[in-house]
């Protein structure tokens, strides 16, 4: 064993790439920039040689490994690596650090206060794993960061934190995901000088959006890079050429809040930005073109795209003020096209035999595979395999995990607004509904294709499906996005998917579904969180859903809806038959406003709006609203808010309160309700549903066409619900279904006099050209109206079928 091997100390510049062994990748990495001559702050590493010496001396080593084998028996359920996670961490933190390590620490830490002649230096303590950083895993963020670290205590105590975090449930998750061992993974900790940074961000060497290799992509905030790297705050965005270091694009964003050091604590704190600032550049272009020269350099030394981490301290003077933090490989595009993807034999569509009907629902399009028939989630758990095409009866939360890896959805029951629907459509998977027998007709092992345009399935594959996949695979969103009056925004329920939706034309989040993260993330029953002492726990992991959201689209709206689970939906949650009572139909009974005002529940809906709470005070998220589900009476609406300003949730200027409009009797006492909140959005699912007095889950009446949001009486009461909403100053948007799949039903909103219409990812583009058509259309017409009128022969117009004096 070397002198480095044994060594529980090491400094930067005593290392290279080769030890990621010792140090991990972030520290190794660190180490080869500063003998290359880069302008990194200087600092040390307690090597993963201290960890190992820490977890085998005190003898928990055993202990860890034990917890993740017992509790992580099931790789596809989140909630055993989160309990894995919480018994390994606590045990870390609370196993005393041996003295010769603490010693060697203190030690280090004394050092590098010497060579700046400081008392107590500011440290960044990072996590760097022996795993991390590596061209094929990016396992970048899965360990912890503390910033602004000051003073041998602390600095001694964030070291074990940071050990602790080689255990996040995510940490976990990965490693069994990539094939790591965990006994093979250790953990060290870079401690470097804090940059004061007066601005801070990210830069690639290859444009991570378009995979082009002559550009650099530099993207940037006021303050901490953290607001940049976590999605807190729309970044400024520069691409410059690689080749001749000309600033080819430039947007800048409205940067509403920076994390900066509050020079009287010294902690981290999270401001707002002053307005005058906002819209500003928070760099120069000098400071741009040197930061290029440095990733161009990075990139020669490393021989490979890169993915770097700046800072600029505000205390120094250009160009001595630019530092490097990371750099580490870029890991999305140097895995693309290595990747060879195989030939399937294929038969035109005419050959293939249409072997199953059913509604369609999902993702418009074709998905195509191996049917796996399951009849419950332990039976897909068994069988199902990433791009199977899910066979069942009908679906329920437990099966979203399979659900994700599925190419397409088959169900014999539900209808359009079914679980099976409403999830596909939210993963954008195609999905056939309704189809009676599908698990009957569909072998396990057999190839189909599922058509979720005409909601059929065909036996084998559709050489029209693997031709639509392919041009998707390689498509480019060339088409500028028209301006509308009606705003467009989305809807979303998986946070994590907002990555993949964010840089669609949206104009904010219209409907946020807490009921995935309900289901998938929290998996347990919010009144089990109460009687167990866990309430903190719900509330943090709600907060933490919703804000990966806000972060990412700041400064758009995110419009939560709370919880709106049936009493059935609930009682498939651990510990719900405790708390739910059997209803025979759950769709019109115990659900929304009604929950969150009652004994039974009131407890719950508390940690719902302490879980918003936290979002926009600890977090800065402004950007959160909040929409009630199910709101059928003036007198609970009320009950609800007040609530809600007891946990200190109170309309303002920058914080909304919407009612989903889903009850006959809102729209009928929609002047009422306007007094109450600054909005409204209309489920016209549940509306239609009780307008027309029809059980929206009836696949024999949805498929005798009766479930229909355009039939009179449910389209009058929506206009009155818009003009009466109006007269009192709210706005009216729409979440259903049907303006993306029913254009006519789009018409005659915007024609109502509709603010916004919410739809799925996959429907964002296409409705906003068709509300632009339908508007340009309506402009057309009044033209004509005044030129007619002008000319003395005033024109007929119809009277249209919505319109309503009640």
């Amino acid at each position: 064993m070397s002198a480095k091997t044994k060594s529980d100390i090491l400094w930067f510049e005593t290392l290279r790439n080769t030890d990621v062994p010792i140090v991990g990748g972030k520290n190794a990495s660190l180490g080869e920039m500063i003998n290359a001559g880069m302008p990194v702050p200087p600092g040390f590493a307690v090597t993963a040689y201290a960890y190992e010496k820490f977890i085998k001396q005190t003898g928990i080593a055993k202990k860890i490994y034990e917890i993740i084998s017992e509790t992580v028996t099931d790789p596809n359920n989140p909630k055993q690596y989160d309990v894995a996670s919480k018994k390994i961490r606590k045990l870390i933190e609370d196993t005393p650090m041996p003295a010769a390590i603490a010693k060697s620490i203190k030690a280090a830490y004394k050092e590098l206060n010497k060579r700046f002649s400081l008392k107590d230096v500011f440290v960044a303590v990072r996590s760097s794993a022996t795993a991390e950083d590596l061209p094929d895993a990016s396992f970048a963020g899965q360990q912890e960061t503390y910033l602004n670290v000051k003073g041998p205590d602390e600095l001694l105590e964030k070291v074990v934190k940071c050990w602790s975090s080689l255990f996040t449930p995510r940490a976990i998750f990965y490693r069994n995901e990539k094939g790591f061992e965990h006994e093979k993974v250790f953990i060290s900790v870079g401690v470097q000088k804090m940059v004061n940074s007066g601005a801070a961000g990210v830069m690639f060497t290859i444009n991570p959006v378009t995979g082009e290799t002559d550009e650099i992509v530099i993207e940037g905030n006021y303050g901490l890079g953290e607001t940049v790297v976590a999605g807190a705050v729309n970044p400024d965005d520069f691409v410059v050429d690689k080749n001749t270091l000309k600033i080819e694009e430039r947007r800048i964003a409205r940067k509403t809040i920076h994390y900066i050091r509050d020079p009287k604590t010294g902690k981290t704190v999270h401001l707002n930005v002053p307005k005058e600032k906002q819209k500003e550049p928070c760099v120069s272009d000098k400071e741009i073109i040197h930061l290029a020269k440095l990733a161009k350099l990075i990139e020669s030394h490393y021989k490979k795209a890169m993915d770097i981490e700046w800072a600029i301290d505000k205390d120094l003077s250009f160009p001595k003020n630019i530092f490097v933090v990371q750099a580490r490989p870029e890991t999305v595009w140097s895995a693309k096209g290595m990747k060879s993807t195989q030939a399937e034999e294929m038969k035109a569509q005419a050959d293939l035999k249409v072997v199953v009907k059913g509604i369609a629902a999902g993702k418009r399009g074709y998905g195509y595979g191996v049917a796996k028939v399951v009849l419950s989630p332990e039976e897909a758990n068994e069988k199902m395999k990433e791009g199977d095409v899910l066979v069942t009866d009908m679906t329920n939360p437990d099966f979203v995990p399979f659900m994700k890896i599925a190419s397409a959805i088959v169900t014999d029951k539900g209808g359009i607004t079914s679980h099976a629907a409403i999830v596909s459509r939210e993963l954008a998977i195609p999905c056939v509904v309704g189809t009676e027998t599908a698990t009957e007709v569909l072998k396990t092992g057999s190839e189909y294709t599922v058509d979720s345009r005409n909601g059929m399935i065909y036996e084998g594959i559709l050489r029209e499906a693997t031709e639509a996949s392919a041009q998707a695979a390689v498509a480019v969103v060339a088409d500028s996005a028209p301006v509308t009056a009606t705003k467009i925004y989305m809807n979303l329920g998986v946070p994590e998917k907002i990555e993949d939706y964010k840089n669609l034309p949206f104009e904010g989040i219209g409907l946020m579904r807490t009921e995935f993260i309900l289901a998938s993330a929290i998996g347990e029953h919010p009144l089990n969180f109460v009687d167990t002492g866990k309430s903190q726990d719900f509330v943090d992991k709600l907060a933490a859903g919703v804000a990966t959201v806000a972060r990412a689209i700041q400064p758009r709206p995110v419009v939560v809806r709370l919880s709106d689970f049936k009493t059935n939906e609930y009682r498939e949650l651990k510990g719900g038959d405790k708390y739910e009572i059997v209803e025979e139909n759950p769709m019109l009974g115990w659900r929304g406003c009604s929950r969150y005002i009652s004994k039974w529940y009131q407890k719950a809906f508390r940690l719902e709006c302490q879980a918003i709470k936290k979002c926009r005070t600890e977090w800065g998220l402004k950007n959160v609203w909040v929409m009630l589900p199910m709101v059928r009476t003036l007198w609970e609406a009320k009950q609800v808010l007040e609530i809600m300003k007891e946990e200190e949730l109170e309309r303002n200027r920058d914080f909304k309160v919407w009612l989903m409009a889903e009850t006959p009797s809102l729209g009928i006492m929609a002047d009422e309700f306007s007094k109450l909140v600054d909005g409204f959005s209309i489920g016209s699912n549940d509306m239609t549903q009780g307008v027309l007095m029809i059980d929206r889950d009836s696949e024999r009446l949805g498929q005798m066409g009766y479930f229909d949001e355009r039939e009179p009486a449910v389209k009058r009461i929506i206009a009155h619900l818009i003009k009466a909403a109006h007269e009192n100053g709210c706005t009216v948007s729409i979440c259903g279904e049907g303006p993306s799949n029913l254009p006519d039903f789009a018409e005659f909103l915007v024609r109502a006099g509709i603010d916004s219409i919410s739809v799925n990812n996959d429907a964002v583009l296409a409705t906003k050209k068709h509300v632009a058509s339908i508007e340009q259309k309506i402009i057309l017409e009044r033209l004509a109206e005044q030129a007619a009128l002008a000319a003395g022969r005033p024109l007929k117009k119809p009277t249209p079928d919505w319109e309503w004096t009640p």
